[in-house]
């Protein structure tokens, strides 16, 4: 009796100490999920909501007829723009996707490659293919680039921020703003670490630790993934949003910008969109000269919207019968975006999932990242994970010169036979700093929900090939060092083998050429591969001001990378965010002074 009395206490024990890591567990989920309450945003409707009436309505209470600020796009800009504007004035924020917060494959760090696998019309992130050949993504959600990217955060080296003119002081305080709402520490992977040493005994140093700013040498950054591994996006930056003076409406797909050409000079007055419905609206900037419509659409939409409207090159738009509004020759021109080449580190054991977390900032004008645990998903491996796949290239019977994307889209389709354990191993990646080579955005027609054709014209410029050679040389020197050996339980490769593993591993519809492995020039161009960090179409002194308002045109800016002519950083997610920030602040200050309080 005494031993059944004894099992049963033990058995109760047992329970209870389940129960309370059952309630452990619980309780840091709703600590990780309280940001994405959608309660906490009851300001965000769809498109089909919104009706002239309600415009009215919303506007009465500021005694003007229209809203202070329309904003396109609710993306990485959009959305912290939005709610510093909202202090002070009315805002409505137009997104053409969802929300991310009831999306798992935009929440979860472990789904991350799901979504840009998903090609469907209604997911998160728009699939894209550039003229060279190299496969791309743009966000359709909203949060932007933030609910669809791989999360690492880190400011723009100083040199950015003087060559822009930006006030330091308040760019610092912007950029606070942002990290103190969705920005984490890592838990730093064992992955990254073998990363990190392997990056020290190649001389990128000195290691500067765990910092958000950019400094030469190997660091540990930011990231938007909390310890659950939950993505924080800058759409949860809108729960900062006064809900009185804010209006957003998500699929909401603004078709164009509306203009008064009637004085010297057009300026923006509304902006026409349709909702998920496919029924059209308008809606209307209040009479106020200080009113704007403010277009956050990025590099890709923004010089598309500014086309469709009719502003840009006049014998482009008038190519497509758009009436012109501003003949401006410089509207998606100098599109440029970063070239990456992978290298494929190949594995003897299972290796978790790890985005980029370490990062090199070399003095040879390339950043050195690595990712790993591509595929471990049961689901995700049945995936056409876009970039850079090894559930496509590691096995595939397709040669490299042999793949267009009937080849490819046939190999998708047979692999879901392909046993999970297969796929093993991880990248290194090299990223040129600041590319030289450019290109061009134009449009295919007037449908806005089609992408335009864009070409970025990779490794043009020679000293943008030079750069990859000497990246690429020491990414193969990093996969021989003995830090990643240990880990992986591999023998050391020869660089050709190296070489020959990452071509097959490279996912792009480029010809591959017989000596690739021979020849790291052609290596680099035959194997380049995008991190989205495209930028350009909108620069400053040719289609924006200093303070980004369209020129030729009134109560018109833009906010967002299309600005750039660079990708700020070693990542520009950081700068992007600040950036929505920092413009909303300064526009406050210039039309308020003092009374701005911010």
């Amino acid at each position: 009796m005494a031993l059944l009395v004894a099992e049963a206490t033990a058995l109760l024990n047992k329970l209870f100490l389940c129960l309370l890591v059952c309630l452990c567990l619980l309780s840091s989920f709703q600590a990780s999920s309280k940001n994405f309450n959608p309660y906490r945003y009851p300001f965000i409707k769809p498109a089909s909501s919104f009706s002239s009436s309600s415009s009215s309505s919303f506007s009465s209470r500021n005694g003007e007829n229209g809203y202070d600020y329309i904003i396109v796009g609710g993306g990485t800009a959009g959305c912290p723009l939005a709610a510093t504007l909202s202090q002070k004035f009315s805002v409505l924020l137009l997104e053409r996707g969802g929300v991310p917060f009831n999306n798992v494959n935009v929440s979860y760090l472990s789904n991350f490659h799901l979504t840009l696998a998903d090609t469907s019309p209604t997911s998160a992130s728009q699939y894209f293919s550039s003229t060279d050949g190299v496969l791309n993504s743009r966000a359709r959600v909203l949060g932007g680039g933030s609910s669809i990217n791989a999360g690492f955060y880190t400011r723009a080296n100083a040199r950015f921020i003087k060559r822009v003119g930006w006030d330091h002081k308040l760019v610092n305080e912007s950029y606070q703003w942002v990290e103190k709402q969705i920005v984490h520490r890592p838990d730093l992977a064992p992955w990254q670490k073998a990363l990190k040493d392997s990056l020290l005994d190649a001389g990128v140093s000195p290691f500067n630790g765990f910092t958000y700013d950019h400094l030469y040498g190997t660091k540990v950054g930011g990231t938007i993934f909390d310890r659950f591994g939950r993505r924080h996006t800058s759409a949860e930056l809108l729960a900062s949003a006064d809900p009185e003076k804010t209006a957003v409406f998500i699929y909401a797909t603004v078709q164009k910008i509306i203009f008064d050409t009637s004085g010297k000079q057009p300026r923006a007055v509304g902006v026409l969109f349709k909702d998920e419905n496919g029924n059209q609206h308008e809606a209307y900037v209040s009479d106020n000269p200080k009113s704007e419509v403010i277009l956050s659409t990025g590099a890709l939409g923004t010089p598309q919207m500014l086309m469709l409207s009719g502003v840009g090159p006049k014998a482009e738009l008038e190519k497509f019968r758009i009436p012109v509004v501003l003949d401006n020759e410089f509207v998606g021109t100098a599109m440029a975006d970063n070239p990456m080449n992978a290298i494929f580190v190949p594995s003897n054991i299972s290796v978790n999932q790890s985005l980029i977390q370490t990062v090199g900032i070399t003095k040879l004008g390339v950043y050195i990242e690595s990712s790993s645990g591509y595929s471990q998903s049961r689901d995700s491996i049945h995936c056409h994970h876009g970039i850079m796949s090894a559930e496509i290239g590691q096995l595939s019977t397709i040669p490299p010169k042999q793949r267009t994307p009937e080849a490819v889209q046939a190999y998708i389709r047979r692999k879901r036979e392909l046993p999970h354990e297969t796929f093993k191993g991880g990248f290194i990646l090299e990223k040129i700093a600041k590319p030289l080579s450019i290109g061009k955005l134009t449009l295919v027609n007037t449908n806005v929900d089609d992408n335009p054709s864009v070409s970025f014209n990779y490794f043009s410029h020679p000293l943008d090939l030079k750069r990859c050679v000497a990246g690429i040389r020491m990414a193969a020197k990093l996969v021989q060092s003995q830090h990643f050996l240990n880990y992986t339980k591999c023998n050391k490769q020869t660089v050709e083998s190296i070489l020959n593993a990452s071509i097959k591993a490279n996912v792009n519809l480029i010809p591959k050429h017989t000596n690739d492995t021979k020849s790291l020039e052609q290596f680099c161009r035959d194997t380049v591969i995008t991190i989205w960090h495209y930028h350009g179409g909108c620069h400053v002194g040719k289609v924006v001001s200093p303070d980004h308002a369209v020129l030729g045109i009134n109560r018109l800016r833009v906010v967002d990378g299309s600005t750039f002519n660079e990708s700020p950083g070693t990542n520009p997610q950081g700068t992007v965010l600040m950036m929505g920030r920092y413009m909303g602040v300064k526009i406050l200050r210039e039309r308020l002074g003092k009374t701005a309080g911010v």
